[in-house]
């Protein structure tokens, strides 16, 4: 995996990785957007499948996370910005998008804002907007979750106490979540120790975002998008996507009946396979970009 520093025109910097290309007859490239509060680094239990698929990951830490520098009041729609430079930076010019958890909202803003560069979308287990009509947006979720959301509702200060002091407890896993972490899932250690190392600002920033004006509307995006979730999610209740499903006009919504927010990942081989199918028959392979 290489690891390289892109400097922004704002004097920024985003921390990318890059799997590189592969060397099957044609590879194409997929942003991976990491949950809250993760690091970048794209998702090693898909390495196999990445690799049989003739898929290059390519992912940054989110700005205040890793490598990458904080920039305080960054939207969800900012992720596209980002995601354009990466690809800019490494000469590639479309490309697929995929995000887990907090990750979900960021890649479908990558649809909605870059219609001719992105040619697929998978959320899995992705939050809707704040203002979803329709749905009663804490319903389902886990006590800490709910408190940590209504904290960033409060602003940023409340926010920021709230991490301060925020006590430890289970953040809403299911028993099949549990089992995923104990097993090849437990990556998510990887990326989760190092996102927290320099502090929260990372997570103060991303719930943030999540619960102001995201910066786009769902509805509108044309690209297909998958929506991965699994139906006993206690982080993001299946409401969120069965909410999104119904505003985006080519989305397609496959439930896990007995996962939670990451067991469902199980299935994310999957969705690779679908991105790599929908990309085909966009005509979308991407150059080698070195």
């Amino acid at each position: 995996m290489r690891e390289l520093d892109i400097g922004l025109p704002d004097g920024g910097v985003l921390h990318a990785y890059d799997s590189g290309s592969q060397t099957d007859g044609g590879h194409l490239a997929v942003v991976w957007h990491h949950g809250t509060p993760n690091i970048g680094l794209p998702p090693e239990p898909l390495a196999p499948a990445a690799r049989h698929l003739g898929i290059r990951w390519l992912s940054f830490d989110r700005p205040g996370y890793g490598g990458s520098t904080r920039k305080p009041g960054r939207t969800v729609a900012a992720a596209a910005e980002c995601a354009a430079a990466v690809a800019d930076a490494l000469g590639v010019e479309r490309f697929a998008v995929m995000g887990h958890s907090g990750g979900g909202p960021h890649a479908l803003a990558c649809a909605a804002l870059l219609p001719h560069r992105v040619v697929g979308a998978v959320s899995v287990s992705g939050l809707a907007p704040i203002d979803a009509d329709g749905i009663d947006w804490f319903d389902g979720m886990a006590a800490s979750g709910v408190a940590a959301l209504r904290a960033a509702l409060e602003g940023r200060a409340a926010k920021e106490r709230y991490e301060a002091s925020a006590p430890e407890g289970a953040p809403g896993f299911t028993a099949a979540d549990e089992a995923a972490l104990e097993g090849e899932w437990g990556w998510f250690g990887k990326v989760v120790r190092p996102a927290l190392a320099g502090g929260p600002q990372g997570l103060v920033d991303d719930d943030l975002a999540y619960v102001a004006p995201w910066g786009f509307d769902p509805a509108a995006i044309r690209t297909p998008v998958l929506l991965l979730h699994g139906a006993g999610d206690r982080i993001a209740p299946l409401a969120h996507a069965e909410w999104l499903g119904r505003q985006i006009a080519r989305a397609e919504l496959r439930v896990g009946p007995d996962d939670g927010h990451i067991s469902v990942l199980r299935s994310a081989a999957d969705a690779l396979a679908w991105l790599r199918e929908t990309a085909s028959s966009d005509g979308a392979w991407i150059p080698d970009g070195e």
